[in-house]
């Protein structure tokens, strides 16, 4: 997740365990432990791109660090905290609380997290939240503004309750995000039972902001099917289906190389790849699209969000993130409010893949 919302369940985290005896303090201290795991971006400037990909929510975010550095930290806390009597143990839970609710909630999003390093280098990711959603955070963030006017002793219960409702809303709509999955998750399955189409696994995640809006990717070979439905419709409406041809050729060409290699596993070979005069682009199409409307009559251009350019001729970094589109957030909002209430025709049109180095945007073929 962003670090606003990590900062915030930190803080919630830390007046849950401290707030009794450090008060305010608890939640500075618990903003700055939930921001923790995401210091590993300070050695970013010493490493390429690939190994960028594997750093972030790498080592950081594993069981073992979290315990490792609820353990070690733990005596030097409990020392700096001997006047307000908190003990090592209450120290080391503290740590450990605040470390590993900053993994679990990265878990939930698409991105993953290398919980079992160094056990398994597989990512650990839900699909249940998009990265950036305020109906999760925002809970969290109104409780922790009415609990820093709550200062005196007598004022300890409402502290609590007040937590306990922020913390509960939000987990709540974590809960609520699962079952949205599954109803969504349910009325793809529906839809390509009915196609019969061979598909080899499939994935959903949100769109941006919400969790009523889904986005499905459903692997069917040589192709990526793309597709939206809300959790209003029913079973029986149909997903109007986006087929992105992998082009597999381009990425078994290079396939040896260690930036492929990394691009594979980061992506989870949920890719498509094109070529061009000095390489390849090859995009992750896990994390959505940016979509705009209006380029030419009755079409729709999509970008996805996360794309590389992979030019073996270059002797610092071979692995370049790729440009992006342009955004235009206001229209994009609109359209996707509209597409939750059911105006189909705001969201999909006759769609392009555009963003693609060295190439001229492409017609894609549509399922219906």
């Amino acid at each position: 997740m962003d670090s606003i919302t990590q900062a915030v369940l930190g803080a919630a985290v830390g007046e849950w365990l401290l707030g009794k005896k450090l008060g305010n303090r608890a939640l500075a201290w618990g903003a700055a432990f939930g921001t923790l795991p995401d210091l590993d971006v300070v050695f970013s400037p010493f490493l390429d791109t690939a190994a960028k990909l594997w750093w972030h929510r790498g080592p950081s975010h594993s069981l073992l660090l979290m315990i490792a550095a609820a353990w070690f930290l733990s005596p030097w806390l409990a020392k700096f905290w001997r006047k307000e009597k908190i003990s090592r143990a209450r120290a080391g839970w503290f740590v450990f609380a605040a470390w590993s609710t900053h993994v679990l909630i990265d878990c939930f999003t698409v991105y993953g997290t290398l919980v079992f390093w160094p056990f398994s280098d597989v990512r650990i990711g839900f699909n249940h939240l998009f990265i950036v959603d305020p109906l999760f955070t925002l809970p969290m963030l109104i409780a922790l503004v009415r609990l820093a006017f709550l200062r005196t002793k007598k004022q300890l219960p409402q502290r609590r309750r007040v937590n306990a409702w922020g913390l509960g809303i939000a987990s709540a709509y974590a809960l609520l995000s699962i079952a949205m999955k599954f109803v969504a998750s349910s009325g793809f399955d529906a839809d390509l039972d009915r196609r019969d189409a061979k598909v080899i696994r499939r994935m959903e995640a949100p769109t941006p902001f919400n969790i009523l809006l889904w986005r499905s990717v459903a692997d069917c070979g040589d192709s990526l099917w793309i597709g939206y439905r809300t959790v209003f419709e029913s079973k029986n409406t149909p997903v109007r289906w986006t087929v992105y041809p992998k082009d597999a050729h381009v990425v078994e060409n290079s396939g040896a190389a260690r930036e492929v290699k990394a691009l594979r596993w980061f992506s989870n070979d949920w890719w498509i790849a094109r070529d061009h005069v000095k390489g390849a682009w090859i995009a992750d199409m896990r994390f959505g699209e940016i979509r705009n409307w209006g380029a030419r009559k009755d079409m729709v251009d999509n970008c996805p969000l996360f794309a590389w350019d992979y030019r073996p001729d270059e002797t610092h970094d071979k692995l370049r993130q790729a440009g992006q589109a342009r955004i235009n957030p206001s229209e994009t909002f609109k359209r996707l409010g509209l597409r939750i209430i059911g105006q189909r025709d705001a969201w999909d049109a006759n769609p392009r893949l555009i963003g693609a180095t060295g190439q001229l945007p492409e017609t894609l073929a549509v399922e219906e």
